[in-house]
């Protein structure tokens, strides 16, 4: 049986999209060795709340660091772990499992306080909310690995290192992956469709917003009823 693998940037409390990609792979490579963008996901996501969604951003040093990498990429104001805290506790207050998860959450956040690398807190969060999910697809780091080549080829040479036969794409790769190199290796491109997403008991709806941190699902409908609402569980 093939492996199959993923290579995407880390982000931030992510959407339920990005961890159903997790769950599709064998093998989940944070790119943190890609730029660093600003207004992205990499630092930052959304919540609901009853004036709309808000974003939970994480304060970065980014003054004069143009090309700096994501793995480089230091945090500017540690009390943001808080801030984030209260505003997920005050939006959330009335969510069916907010009680459940409170310890958890809380001492992720509390863990996170103190830790001055985006990348390292993106991955803690990851790990710890596909732990929840029941996710137990390896999440590695493309600083672990040889990097060599332009953009498509780093990706092809990635997935040879780390012994893929299939590589899955988020689909916004459509218009630059070359699809023709990573079949010279003999390695199958397939492309994640994010579609067909159901609804759930959503805080604040309507309107529904699916474009949201997946702590709203899982707050919401619980780790396990979460599983109801995401592609990649059937």
């Amino acid at each position: 049986m093939g492996k199959r693998v993923a290579i995407v940037q880390s982000s931030y409390i992510p959407w339920k999209g990005y961890f159903d990609l997790i769950h599709k792979v064998d093998e989940f490579i944070l790119y943190d060795d890609a730029q660093y963008t600003r207004r992205d996901w990499r630092n930052r996501n959304r919540i609901k709340t009853l004036e709309g969604t808000a974003w939970l951003t994480i304060p970065v040093k980014g003054k004069g660091l143009y090309d700096q990498k994501i793995r480089d990429t230091e945090v500017n104001d540690r009390r943001w772990s808080d801030r984030h805290w209260k505003s997920i506790c005050l939006n959330y207050s009335r969510a069916r499992h907010v009680e459940t998860l409170h310890p958890v959450l809380h001492d992720l956040y509390r863990q996170c306080r103190d830790e001055g690398s985006l990348s390292r807190i993106n991955f803690l969060f990851l790990r710890a909310i596909a732990d929840m999910l029941g996710i137990g697809t390896s999440i590695t780091w493309s600083m672990e690995y040889e990097l060599i080549g332009g953009r498509t080829e780093r990706l092809v040479h990635l997935c040879r290192q780390a012994g893929a036969s299939e590589y899955l794409s988020g689909p916004s790769a459509k218009t630059y992956l070359d699809e023709a190199l990573f079949l010279e290796e003999g390695i199958r491109v397939s492309w994640m469709d994010y579609s067909g997403y159901p609804e759930y008991g959503q805080l604040f709806s309507p309107p529904f917003v699916h474009e949201v941190s997946i702590l709203d699902l899982i707050l919401n409908e619980g780790p396990e009823g979460a599983k109801a609402f995401m592609l990649s569980f059937g």
